[in-house]
């Protein structure tokens, strides 16, 4: 089956096609379809199923660019997604609200209010801190957001670090490779970017140096340009060790700062440096604060009950 379907004139056929038509591969792989275009016209072959798919997709993708979004390979495998599975979700609701599709095809989006503002602060500021209880995924999206802005080659490096309190951040007096020393403190940091870019393709990046994952100490003496930067677990740094961090990056670089300050394991009495920071960077401008509640609790709701009574609420 052979079908045409014509685009608006007023919609950017270079914008439909993508970077080196890199759009028209993704749907002709993923619908099984040959898709070609002349003018404003696209000719669709395959089956009648693969055909209506395209179909469908490619008039999505058109409402997109006509109500002025950015068609990125995110939206797009996500209109493929929603022509596939049926979804009937808004379009006006697809815009801005999905981050990033996982290798395995999941799609990360926020779930609560708080998740929403933080995503959206990160992508219009600087340097980003996100200050709140576990649970609320303030790990898991400053990676999403990081992998995001790679994949849109807004960045070419992402360095995540988190300091390793549990060894007074002294990894020389630990037995085995630097490796086998730092495994245990950065291992979720692992897990949520394997979970987003597939293990094998993790794997490869961090050989590649592309991504770093490194105890705090390790980013003492450098300048990180062009880079997305996360420091999780920011309560435990002391005052020192985050102001020799937030004059760490460089030009064009991107930094996310994440901690509990409730959750503080420093030693002797020491102020934590995120709490520090809190306090005497707010108000600079390129710097926001997205504070976390118990309503952003994504784990299982008796997490927001136990925390609620922690805390002396009846919540």
């Amino acid at each position: 089956m052979e079908e045409k379907i014509i685009i608006s004139s007023e919609v950017s056929m270079q914008d439909m096609c993508g970077k080196f038509d890199e759009n028209l591969k993704i749907i002709q792989n993923q619908l099984g379809v040959e898709l070609f275009f002349t003018g404003n016209v696209f000719i669709a072959r395959g089956t009648p199923e693969a055909v209506d798919n395209t179909r469908k997709v490619l008039q999505s993708m058109e409402k997109l660019l006509l109500a002025g979004a950015i068609l990125d390979l995110q939206k797009l495998e996500y209109l493929i997604y929603m022509t596939l599975s049926k979804d009937k979700h808004q379009l006006d609701k697809l815009n801005g609200e999905i981050l990033i599709a996982t290798h395995k095809g999941k799609l990360i989006k926020p779930r609560t209010k708080g998740q929403s503002l933080y995503c959206k602060t990160i992508e219009s500021n600087t340097l980003t801190f996100g200050e709140g209880p576990a649970g609320t995924g303030k790990t898991f999206l400053a990676v999403t957001m990081a992998a995001r802005a790679f994949r849109n080659k807004e960045v070419s490096k992402i360095i995540i670090t988190r300091p390793a309190i549990e060894a007074g951040e002294k990894l020389g007096f630990l037995p085995g490779d630097l490796q086998e020393k730092v495994d245990p403190y950065l291992r979720p940091l692992y897990d949520a970017l394997g979970d987003i870019f597939g293990q094998e393709t993790f794997n490869r990046l961090k050989e590649r140096g592309v991504i770093e994952v490194a105890p705090l100490a390790y980013m003492r003496g450098r300048t990180l340009d062009n880079s997305f930067i996360i420091l999780d677990e920011a309560q435990n740094t002391s005052k020192e060790q985050m102001k020799m961090f937030l004059t760490r990056f460089g030009a064009d670089s991107k930094v996310v700062v994440n901690g509990d300050i409730s959750q503080v394991d420093l030693v002797n009495g020491q102020e934590s440096g995120l709490k520090h920071a809190l306090e005497i960077l707010a108000g600079v401008e390129d710097i926001a604060m997205v504070y976390f509640g118990i309503e952003d609790v994504v784990r299982h709701r008796l997490v927001k009950k136990i925390l609620a009574r922690y805390e002396g609420r009846d919540d």
